[in-house]
């Protein structure tokens, strides 16, 4: 393992910004363990089928949580710098928009493919087999609640020619304007459905500006990270948004589903230290084995995202005919049931992995004949080739 971690390094561009790689993985990690903590999969009586709880709703003091595990602004911080450096570089190199689009949105869609055809087998088979439609909309809708993500990022990524210039301040101001109207003057709550591109457009223009190099100053992760603390405290504390940064069944408002004006200055505070931290991680990275381990995280970051939510309604649905467990079938209303969370999460994490071993193809390409390089090691290869060319062009 050191010595696969040693070419993994060894390959790696000299350029290439680690810390980039490294919030990318954390804001994968962050999404998939704040599911897997908040998400309960209740069983009701004795094949009463199975309804959506969170601990949140039993226990809003827990609401801190959320904070810590909703990361999807570093990760739309990071699609924007990426997307337009990407641009820039494919631009240089003198390929057309659409062949760099293409190549974009094929390594977010592949994967998809996967789990569409197996959950669209799986739903029909549960309702011949006589499950009531009300379990099966509930798993349906969790195993599918991800693509709402990548239908949001894969529109970014498409628009990124016309944002790269695009001040992150006007799509807040169009936030602050829909809440206002629906919050402040009853407006209809489907206007909220605008901050759905509105609401991530902010941090995906706070990851061009990165890239413009307006953020390279510390002062600026520091503006956005108190500013944005002290504006969401603020609104929870004065102006009624919920604590938990995440949808909480049974709740009147969510600040996820859409994003709220909260939502929003929450990911800016986040965005903001993900700045701050870049110096830290480009330190750490330089470690062999931890840079490896991300790279790794990396390559496979869609198939994770996909299918973390199969693995654990899979534990869920294997374990059911031991009777209701703790921490899996019953209801999330106690310290105890956190405490039995926490040890299942290992089993989560092995049926994610089952699933990463099944169908990673579908991200990775085929597995790699015996004998040829690893391949983290050739995409990085293939990276540094790619940096070459547009230094030449440039």
């Amino acid at each position: 393992m050191r010595q696969g971690a040693d070419r993994v390094d060894a390959a790696t561009p000299a350029g290439r910004d680690r810390a980039v790689d490294a919030l990318r993985a954390f804001a994968i990690l962050g999404v998939v363990l704040g599911h897997w903590l908040v998400t309960a999969l209740v069983a009701e009586g004795n094949g009463g089928g199975l309804r959506t709880a969170s601990p949140l709703h039993h226990m809003p003091w827990l609401a801190p949580i959320s904070w810590v595990f909703q990361t999807l602004a570093v990760f739309f911080l990071v699609g924007g710098h990426v997307a337009t450096r990407g641009y820039a570089s494919a631009r240089a190199r003198g390929a057309t928009y659409g062949q760099w689009l293409a190549s974009r949105l094929s390594r977010l869609f592949k994967p998809v493919m996967a789990v569409l055809i197996l959950w669209t087998v799986a739903s029909a088979s549960l309702l011949l087999s006589g499950t009531d439609t009300g379990t099966v909309h509930t798993v349906l809708k969790l195993a599918l609640s991800p693509l709402w993500f990548l239908l949001v990022f894969a529109a970014l990524t498409a628009a990124t020619p016309l944002l790269r210039r695009l001040n992150p301040l006007w799509p807040l101001a169009v936030v602050l304007h829909v809440d206002l109207l629906r919050f402040g003057f009853g407006g209809p709550a489907w206007l909220g459905w605008i901050n759905l591109a509105a609401g991530w457009l902010v941090p995906f223009t706070l990851g061009a500006a990165w890239t413009r190099g307006e953020l390279e100053r510390r002062r600026a992760g520091w503006i956005l990270l108190t500013g944005g603390a002290v504006t969401t405290a603020g609104l929870v504390a004065w102006a009624g948004y919920p604590a938990s940064m995440v949808g909480v069944p049974g709740a009147g408002i969510s600040n996820l589903n859409p994003p709220t004006l909260a939502a929003v200055t929450f990911g800016m505070a986040q965005c903001g230290l993900a700045l701050l931290l870049r110096g830290p991680l480009r330190r750490s990275m330089r470690r062999p084995p931890a840079w490896a381990a991300v790279a790794l995280l990396n390559l496979s970051a869609m198939t994770i995202f996909l299918w973390h939510q199969t693995a654990l309604m899979a534990t869920t649905a294997v374990a059911l005919p031991a009777g209701h467990l703790p921490g899996l079938h019953t209801v999330p209303d106690s310290l105890g049931w956190v405490a039995a969370r926490l040890v299942w999460l290992p089993l989560f994490a092995l049926a994610l992995a089952v699933c990463w071993t099944a169908f990673r193809a579908y991200e990775q390409g085929p597995r790699r004949p015996s004998g040829r390089r690893s391949r983290v090691v050739l995409s990085h290869r293939a990276s540094r080739g790619t940096e070459a060319k547009a230094h030449h062009h440039a």
